[in-house]
């Protein structure tokens, strides 16, 4: 494992990521044009503004770019929020006088996780950060039949090419691999253990086929009374 115990980690900006990105100055006036709202609206027929709004969200392209006001385009894939921020901070410095407060953050950092555990479903992650044990600790765990040593991380990178990463959950040095932490869009895929499944199979069908002589019995005790 390359990571190290102290290591931070910093989620980065990849295509399709929605962000919101806020200017923030002494003067309202100056950052106006760079913090853009979306109006909401009611339903039905009649459709009037609410008074309620909230930040234009900006989609990143397949290329790793989003359509700033006023600046334009701007090159944003593969950085950390931080990054991002300084990035249009100093592209700011021709419009603006004072130096600014840039805040980036992304609104559907997702992940999932399927297969054989309690909960399986989709994630919204608001900090930005979650590793492999609180992503399976939300999806309530593992059932048991799920296999700790062989789970698989489906992951897609910034040119869209997808791999699976292979975590051995039983490892204690997992927590310094560099795929402890999720990125966003990742799935985690619990696979079942397939000697359990197979049992727990074979188990069920003999509960059911108990059951069932037990039915026709009392069926058939029934009868026979019944023909006294």
């Amino acid at each position: 494992y390359a990571a190290q115990a102290g290591a931070m980690y910093d989620a980065r900006i990849m295509p399709k990521d929605l962000l919101t990105i806020t200017v923030s100055a002494t003067e309202p006036e100056a950052v106006r044009p760079f913090n853009l709202v979306m109006p909401s609206f009611t339903s039905g027929a009649d459709i009037r503004t609410t008074g309620q709004s909230q930040l234009q969200t900006y989609l990143v392209d397949n290329e790793g770019y989003v359509n700033f006001p006023v600046v334009g385009q701007i090159l944003l894939k593969g950085m950390t929020k931080n990054e991002a921020e300084e990035k249009i901070k100093g592209l700011l410095k021709d419009y603006i006088k004072e130096d600014p407060i840039v805040t980036v953050k992304s609104v559907n950092y997702k992940i999932s996780v399927i297969g054989e555990v309690a909960r399986p479903n989709t994630f919204t992650i608001v900090n930005e950060k979650v590793n492999i044990f609180e992503a399976l600790a939300m999806a309530g765990d593992m059932t048991r039949w799920g296999r700790r040593d062989n789970v698989k991380i489906i992951r897609e990178d910034a040119e869209g090419k997808k791999r699976i990463i292979y975590m051995n959950l039983n490892d204690r040095n997992v927590i310094y691999s560099n795929d402890f932490y999720l990125q966003q869009n990742d799935v985690v895929y619990v696979e079942p253990n397939k000697v359990n499944a197979e049992n727990s199979e074979i188990g069920q069908a003999t509960t059911l086929w108990l059951s069932g002589a037990s039915i026709l019995i009392s069926i058939a005790g029934l009868v026979v009374n019944i023909l006294r």
